[in-house]
C-alpha cells in the first residue's frame, strides 16, 4: 500500500464550535475533548484513535469528519427543545441529529437511483444499525431527525433504549435510588433489543429466536419496528410530499424481515410491503436496490452503507483535493 497522504476520522459530535469538518489540530483537539461527554460510546474512544494515528502519523493533516454536520441547518423549530431559556442558552440544549455522513452518502445514491437532482427530492432516510435513526430531508438539506443533544434519543437501538419519558428517569433516582452512573450505563449498554429480549441485541438473532416461539423475542423485534414507524411517520410530517424511503445501516442493509414489517404497516404514507429481497452481495457491489414493486407505492430504496467513503471524500473536500471516486 502507498503512504497515506491524509486521513480521514469519523468524529460522532462536533459540539457547538465546529460547524463542518476540519483539520484537526490542537484547539480543535480540545473542542473535541470538551464535547465527549455527549457522545461518550464513540467521541471517546475516536480521540485516542485520533491521538494514536497523529503520533504514527505526525507529517499528515488528520481531518475530522462530523456525523452532525449534515444536520447543521436544521430549522429552528426542530432543532430546539421546549425548554426555558437559560437552558438552551447557558448550558446549550439543542437537537444536533447524528448519522451525518451515512445520511449524505445514502442520499446521493438515491438521487442517482432516482434520477433526479438532490435539490428536488424530499426523502426520509433511516439509518438501522448499532445505533438507529431516521431523518427528514427537503430539497437537499436535513430539516428533522429523531436524535437529538446525545445519540440516546429516538428509535429503539441495539443496546441503548431510545427516548424514555423523562419523568421516568426522575422517577428512578427518586424512588428506586439509582445513581446517575446506573442509569447512563443501563441506557446505553443494556437496554433497547437486548434490554427487550434479554438475549440479544442482534436482529438476526431475534428473529430467528421468534421463530422458534420465543415471546421476548417477538415482543423486541414488534417494539423496535414499531419505534422505526413512529420516526418515519414524525419525519415524513416535516416534509410536502415523500419522493422516497430510503434504508440504510446493517439493519436496513441485511434484514429483510425488519424491513418488510415496517413498511407492510406504512400504508398511510403510500408506503407497501411486498419488498423484493436482494441479495447482501449484489447490494454490497451495486451499492444500492430498488426493493418496492406494488403498483404506485413511495419507492423504497436500500443504500449500501458508505460512511468510509463519506469520509474520503469530506477529508478530500477539506485539503482541496479534486474527488475522483464519485
Amino acid at each position: 500500500m502507498p503512504a497515506p497522504a491524509a486521513v480521514g476520522h469519523r468524529i460522532v459530535h462536533s459540539g457547538p464550535h465546529l460547524t463542518g469538518h476540519t483539520l484537526i489540530d490542537t484547539p480543535v483537539r480540545a473542542l473535541l475533548a470538551d464535547v465527549a461527554d455527549l457522545a461518550p460510546l464513540h467521541v471517546t474512544p475516536a480521540l485516542h484513535v485520533v491521538d494514536a494515528a497523529r503520533e504514527l502519523l505526525p507529517d499528515v493533516p488528520h481531518v475530522a469528519c462530523f456525523d452532525t454536520v449534515f444536520h447543521k441547518d436544521l430549522p429552528a423549530q426542530a432543532r430546539t427543545y421546549a425548554v426555558p431559556e437559560r437552558w438552551r442558552a447557558e448550558y446549550g440544549l439543542r437537537r444536533y441529529g447524528f448519522h451525518g455522513l451515512s445520511y449524505a452518502w445514502a442520499l446521493q445514491r438515491t438521487a442517482q437511483a432516482l434520477g433526479r437532482p438532490v435539490d428536488n427530492l424530499q426523502v426520509v432516510l433511516v439509518h438501522m444499525g448499532g445505533g438507529c435513526s431516521a431523518c427528514a430531508v427537503r430539497n437537499g438539506h436535513s430539516v428533522d431527525t429523531t436524535m437529538g443533544l446525545t445519540p440516546l434519543e429516538g428509535l429503539v437501538m441495539s443496546r441503548r433504549s431510545g427516548s424514555l419519558d423523562p419523568g421516568a428517569l426522575l422517577w428512578l433516582q427518586r424512588r428506586h435510588g439509582l445513581s446517575t452512573d446506573e442509569l447512563d450505563d443501563t441506557l446505553h449498554r443494556h437496554s433497547g433489543l437486548l434490554g427487550l429480549s434479554g438475549t440479544s441485541g442482534d436482529t438476526r438473532d431475534l428473529v430467528r429466536a421468534r421463530a422458534e416461539g420465543d415471546a421476548a423475542a417477538a415482543l423486541a423485534l414488534a417494539t423496535f419496528t414499531l419505534s422505526c414507524r413512529r420516526g418515519i411517520a414524525s419525519m415524513a410530517a416535516s416534509l410536502d410530499r415523500l419522493d422516497a424511503l430510503v434504508f440504510t445501516g446493517e439493519i436496513g442493509e441485511d434484514q429483510p424481515e425488519v424491513r418488510e414489517e415496517i413498511c407492510s404497516a406504512l400504508t398511510v404514507l403510500g408506503v407497501r410491503g411486498g419488498l423484493l429481497v436482494p441479495e447482501l452481495e449484489d447490494l454490497m457491489r451495486e451499492g444500492l436496490r430498488r426493493i418496492d414493486q406494488a403498483v404506485r407505492s413511495v419507492p423504497v430504496l436500500v443504500v449500501a452503507t458508505g460512511e468510509i467513503q463519506q469520509i474520503a471524500a469530506e477529508t478530500r473536500r477539506v485539503l482541496g483535493v479534486a474527488d475522483r471516486t464519485r
